[in-house]
């Protein structure tokens, strides 16, 4: 017997020594499924935006992960936001501001967040759009459609004589502000489908390197063009308004707030009778979206990379449909700042061995300024400097962390900003302006605090937390879009 426990005593040794060595491994660098979604505002199922929107695909990502139910942009607009989420820079910092300046002129140096993984051992991949209307070759291993293209967008079906629903009302009004049902299958379509259908194709592969794979969703941005059967799942006569419009909603706004706010898009809309058909497009849209990245997720769970891969999706900015009567975005208000964001990180990634707990929803205000940080760390790379915003790794582990950041929403002109907080938001303007919200109990912002003195102490920890310095903004040529 005594033999016999020596001769184990060995195998016991070495089987010790390999669990300790195994402990000490570093642990496999993640895949990263990096998901945007354009123009979509909280009306996905789990945020509650709008009582009809239909997301079961995005809804079961949030499931399986964590929900981030206070995200805002940095920007809402899809230039600023855009380059600010990739390159890890806030528009305060870099100067860009809207949609009219180039990323490249103003960073010509600045290593965006696909080059950055690419740069420590990642094949860095993408499709769709990413940027505002460019790809950036440069930053990317490999991009559908050809990254020396430089055009993100694939072949979609258009109707030939446009506008369809919309009537222009003049020069000022936007070409692809128009919506209607068309008569194609989603293959036909194109556009997103190309996208989901190549990015899926990715997926079921296996790959050398882990991949940074960026999945660029067009829609919901107008024009709200999709196929037939997205509009059928909303009848006409069902549409109901946005839940935060109030006809009213004006009259305690500062001159600065009153400016922002009423545009021509809306009057004209209600005039031409088209305010609930434009609502139907933009839910025919959001399903549409949510379809594609069904695909996309399909795809992952049922491929090689399903159990080390971090799945995040965003949106840049929301969007306005009548609220602060309002249509379109470019605003401080919760309705254009408030985006859906969500993660999934599996276990066993360097920043996070233990990965997300499915089911959980993280009240915490944060910024999608965070994504290149949290990426980085969840992965394992060393830290990129020159980020502005916090990783969100430390929520990600546990959503009831101490969080002492705001979030931050810079507008078109510096000093101009929407600041998030649990409770309040603060709208400051260049001018000296202000609007708070307590939207705890006031979600929809209808009821503007900054006038009223008992706030003052709330305003003014809010400015303790606030930028203070802003690049100046240079000369732009031309309108935003």
């Amino acid at each position: 017997m005594r033999s016999s426990i020596l001769t184990c005593l060995p195998l016991v040794f070495i089987s010790a020594c390999a669990l300790v060595h195994c402990r000490n491994l570093p642990a496999a660098q993640p895949n990263v499924l990096f998901i945007s979604v354009d123009d979509l505002n909280d009306w996905v199922g789990c945020l509650g935006g709008h009582p009809q929107a239909l997301t079961p695909n995005m809804d079961r990502l949030a499931a399986s992960g964590v929900l981030f139910t206070n995200a805002h942009c940095p920007a809402p607009a899809c230039n600023p936001s855009r380059t600010a989420i990739m390159t890890g820079v806030a528009p305060n910092q870099s100067g860009l501001y809207d949609n009219r300046q180039k990323m490249r002129e103003l960073l010509p140096k600045t290593e965006l967040l696909s080059r950055y993984f690419s740069r420590h051992g990642y094949w860095s991949a993408g499709s769709g759009k990413i940027l505002h209307y460019f790809i950036d070759a440069q930053s990317w291993d490999d991009y559908f459609p050809a990254k020396e293209t430089e055009n993100p967008f694939l072949r979609s079906f258009y109707p030939q004589q446009r506008p369809v629903s919309l009537p222009r009302g003049g020069p000022w009004q936007y070409v692809e502000t128009d919506w209607a049902p068309l008569d194609v299958t989603d293959e036909e379509y194109g556009g997103d489908w190309l996208v989901s259908q190549w990015i899926s194709e990715q997926l079921g592969k296996n790959h050398e390197k882990p991949f940074f794979l960026a999945c660029g969703i067009y829609r919901p941005h107008e024009p709200w063009f999709v196929p037939k059967k997205y509009f059928d799942k909303f009848p006409l006569d069902e549409i109901q308004l946005p839940v935060g419009y109030k006809e009213d909603d004006l009259a305690d706004l500062p001159l600065a707030g009153k400016r922002r706010g009423p545009n021509r898009y809306f009057p004209h809309i209600r005039k031409q009778g088209q305010w609930k058909q434009g609502i139907q497009g933009y839910l025919a849209s959001i399903a549409f979206s949510d379809a594609m990245v069904g695909r996309v997720l399909d795809a992952l769970e049922s491929g090689p990379n399903r159990d080390n891969t971090i799945v995040v999706l965003w949106s840049d900015h929301g969007w306005h449909l009548g609220e602060k009567q309002h249509w379109q975005k470019f605003t401080a208000w919760r309705v254009c700042t408030r985006v859906p964001l969500m993660m999934r990180v599996p276990s066993g990634v360097p920043g996070l061995p233990g990965g997300t707990q499915p089911g959980t929803q993280c009240d915490a205000p944060v910024n999608l300024l965070s994504l290149f940080p949290t990426l980085t760390d969840l992965a394992g790379l060393p830290a990129n400097r020159s980020c502005s915003g916090p990783s969100l790794v430390p929520l990600l582990n546990d959503k009831s962390v101490p969080w002492p950041h705001v979030s931050v929403t810079y507008l078109s002109e510096p000093g101009s900003y929407g600041l998030s907080a649990e409770k309040y938001r603060l709208i400051h303007y260049a001018n000296g302006d202000e609007e708070l919200y307590d939207v705890k109990t006031d979600p929809h912002e209808w009821n503007n605090l900054a006038q009223s003195d008992e706030y003052n102490v709330v305003v003014e920890r809010l400015l303790s937390q606030a930028p203070d310095v802003f690049l100046p903004k240079p000369e732009a040529a031309k309108r935003q879009r």
